[in-house]
C-alpha cells in the first residue's frame, strides 16, 4: 500500500471509531486520498458539492443540528481559503468541525508549485487544535501517531468550548490506492472491538450552581446558543421575573415574552426603572433593545452556556458579555432561596410586563393582520406558526431573523437555527440544507428557511446538487426586496448615494435563481396562500415579494401601536 492511501484510511477509520458519521467532499486532486477512503467507509455518509464555500457551510449545517462534529475535505491552494467563513462561523457559534485540509509536500512548497500556498496555521485563532499531519512514511510508529491524533482532533472540536479543528494533510504521489509501493511495516488497523485509539470518560458531576439573590425587579435573557431552556423557562415562573428570549435560543415558548423588543423600545415600560438583577445565557446581542437593556441592570449574572446542552462541560471562560456589563460569570444558577417551588410569585413588577405583553401582542397583531397582503413581518410570524410539531426552521441574518424576533409568537415543539456567530449572510443556502439534511436524518420533520434575497444570491451555488447526492425535504422561503432591507432601518437610509452603496438592487428573480438548479418555485403574495405554499417534498424554493421602503414603514407602525397600546395598559 502507498504512504498517501495508508494516512488517509488509518485517518478516517479512526475518526469514524470516534464518532463521525458525515462528511463533505470537495473535487480536488491532492484530496483524493481522503475523498477515496470517505467514501469507501460503510459508517460515514458522503456528501459531494462543487464549491469548496457550500462544502464547508453545508457541514456546517449538519454539524450544528447532530451536535456533533462533521468533517470536510478539499485540495490545496485557494479551495482551503474558501473554507475560512465557515470556519469563523463554526469558532464564534460553538459548533464542532473538522477541517481536513490536503496539501502539497514540504520540498513543493514555496517553490512556485502549481496550487501550492502557505496552509499552515490558514485559519489563526479560529480553531481549537491545528495541526500539520506531516507526509506519511513507512516507518513504525505512524499509525499509534494517525490514530491518536484523529482522536485528539476529534475530543478538541468537542471539547470544553466545541469548534473548529484544523489537519493540514501533506500527501505526495500516488494519490490513488492502485499505485501499490509494497507492504507497510506495521499493521494498519485500530483496537480491538471497533474501539477508538484514546477512550474517554464518561460525563463528569454537574457544577454546584449559583443561588441568585431574592429580588423583586429580575429579568432572565436567553440569547442564541445550543443549551438547555427548561431551567430558565422554569426560573421564570418560580421568581416572576420576565424572561426574553431571541428566536434561536429555543426559550420562546409558553411563559416567554414575546414582543420584548418592541416593549424594550416603549417609553412606558422604560419609566417603571432599571431591573436590579438581569440573568443572562447564549448571545444576547441580536438587538439594540437587549443591549441597551443590559447596561441598565444593576446586577448581570452570565450562565456560562454548557457545551452542547451537557452542564458537566460547561467553561467560565466561555461566556457572552458583548457590553461588558457582567458582574458574576457562573455555571449553572438555582433560584433564590426561600421560593415555594408549588406556587410561583406574582409581584407588581411580573404583573406590568404581563400586562404590557398581552396588550403589546394584540397591537402587534393588529397591525399584521390589517392588510392580506404578505408583508417581511408577518411572513415571519405566520410562517412560524404553521410549522408542525417536530419542525425545523433556519433563520437567516439580516432582516429574516430581526423579523422573526419582532413577530413570533411564543410556541413548543420547533427548533430554530441560525449562523448567529458572526451573523454573516454568506453560506446561508447551504447551511441551511445541512441542518435540514442533519434533522430529517435523526427522525425529524419537515425543514424550512427563512432568508433575504441578498443571502440567496450570495450562496446560490448551494441549491447545486449533483445527482444521487442527498437531498433535503427544505422549503426555502426568500424575501426579494431587490437588495439590502436591513440599511432602510438604519442611520445610511438618509444618504444621497443610499440606493447605490447600501440597498444594492440587483433585479434579479428568484425564479431564474429555482430554474438554473431546477428546483421547484412558487411565488407567493397572500397570507392565506402560505399554508397551501408551504406543502411539498424536496429541496423547493417559494418568493415573496416585497418593498424596503414599505416594510421599513410597517416596523414603524408596529412600534407606534405597541407604544400606545402599553401607554393605555400601563
Amino acid at each position: 500500500m502507498n504512504p498517501s492511501t495508508a494516512l488517509a484510511r488509518v485517518l478516517v477509520d479512526e475518526l469514524a471509531r470516534c464518532g463521525l458519521a458525515e462528511a463533505v467532499v470537495a473535487p480536488g486532486s491532492r484530496s483524493t486520498p481522503l475523498a477515496l477512503a470517505l467514501v469507501a467507509h460503510p459508517g460515514i455518509r458522503v456528501h459531494v458539492r462543487i464549491d469548496e464555500r457550500s462544502a464547508s457551510f453545508l457541514a456546517l449545517g449538519m454539524a450544528r443540528v447532530s451536535r456533533r462534529p462533521v468533517a470536510v475535505v478539499c485540495t490545496s491552494g485557494t479551495a482551503a481559503a474558501n473554507f475560512h467563513p465557515a470556519v469563523m462561523e463554526a469558532d464564534e457559534s460553538g459548533v464542532p468541525l473538522l477541517v481536513l485540509t490536503a496539501d502539497r509536500p514540504p520540498e513543493l512548497r514555496g517553490t512556485g508549485a502549481n496550487q501550492t500556498v502557505d496552509q499552515i496555521g490558514l485559519y489563526g485563532g479560529a480553531v481549537r487544535l491545528f495541526a500539520e499531519v506531516g507526509t506519511p512514511d513507512p516507518i513504525p510508529g505512524m499509525v499509534a501517531y494517525w490514530r491518536s491524533l484523529a482522536c485528539r482532533a476529534w475530543g478538541s472540536a468537542l471539547g470544553g468550548r466545541p469548534g473548529p479543528v484544523h489537519l493540514n494533510v501533506a500527501f505526495r504521489d500516488p494519490l490513488t490506492p492502485g499505485a501499490d509501493t509494497g507492504p507497510w511495516p506495521e499493521p494498519l488497523e485500530g483496537r480491538d472491538g471497533g474501539r477508538a485509539w484514546i477512550g474517554r470518560p464518561g460525563p463528569l458531576t454537574e457544577p454546584a450552581p449559583f443561588t441568585l439573590p431574592d429580588v423583586e425587579r429580575g429579568v432572565i435573557v436567553c440569547g442564541d446558543g445550543d443549551y438547555d431552556p427548561v431551567p430558565f423557562l422554569a426560573l421564570a415562573e418560580l421568581t416572576g421575573w420576565p424572561l426574553l428570549a431571541e428566536p434561536t435560543s429555543n426559550a420562546r415558548r409558553a411563559g416567554a415574552l414575546s414582543t420584548y423588543r418592541q416593549l424594550l423600545a416603549s417609553p412606558r415600560l422604560a419609566a417603571q426603572g432599571a431591573p436590579e438583577l438581569v440573568v443572562s445565557v447564549g448571545r444576547p446581542n441580536l438587538s439594540r433593545q437587549i443591549l441597551a437593556y443590559l447596561r441598565r441592570a444593576e446586577r448581570h449574572v452570565v450562565v456560562s452556556a454548557s457545551a452542547l446542552g451537557d452542564p458537566s462541560v460547561s467553561t467560565l471562560n466561555a461566556f457572552s458579555d458583548p457590553v461588558r456589563t457582567a458582574t458574576d460569570v457562573v455555571a449553572a444558577v438555582a433560584p433564590p432561596a426561600g421560593l415555594d417551588p408549588g406556587s410561583p410569585r406574582s409581584t407588581g413588577w411580573s404583573r406590568t410586563w404581563t400586562d404590557a405583553e398581552s396588550a403589546a401582542r394584540a397591537a402587534l397583531d393588529g397591525v399584521l393582520d390589517g392588510e392580506e397582503a404578505l408583508s417581511e413581518p408577518r411572513l415571519a410570524r405566520d410562517l412560524v406558526a404553521h410549522m408542525s410539531a417536530g419542525s425545523l426552521l433556519f433563520a437567516g441574518s439580516s432582516m429574516p431573523i430581526r423579523d422573526l424576533d419582532a413577530t413570533m409568537r411564543a410556541r413548543c415543539g420547533v427548533r430554530l437555527v441560525g449562523n448567529r456567530g458572526v451573523s454573516g449572510i454568506d453560506g446561508s443556502v447551504s447551511t441551511a440544507i445541512g441542518a435540514a439534511l442533519a434533522h430529517q436524518a435523526e427522525g425529524g420533520g419537515h425543514a424550512y428557511a427563512l432568508l433575504g434575497d441578498l443571502a440567496m444570491l450570495h450562496d446560490q451555488n448551494g441549491l447545486v446538487i449533483g445527482p444521487g447526492e442527498p437531498r433535503p425535504d427544505l422549503a426555502i422561503v426568500v424575501v426579494n426586496n431587490d437588495g439590502g432591507g436591513i440599511f432602510s432601518g438604519l442611520e445610511q437610509a438618509g444618504h444621497p448615494d443610499f440606493e447605490r452603496v447600501f440597498g444594492t438592487p440587483h433585479g434579479v428573480s428568484m425564479e431564474r435563481v429555482a430554474a438554473v438548479a431546477d428546483v421547484p418555485y412558487t411565488r407567493l403574495e397572500w397570507a392565506t396562500d402560505l399554508p397551501k405554499a408551504l406543502l411539498g417534498e424536496g429541496l423547493r424554493l417559494i418568493e415573496v415579494c416585497t418593498h424596503r421602503a414599505g416594510s421599513a414603514l410597517l416596523r414603524r407602525r408596529m412600534q407606534a401601536a405597541v407604544d400606545a397600546a402599553v401607554d393605555e395598559a400601563l
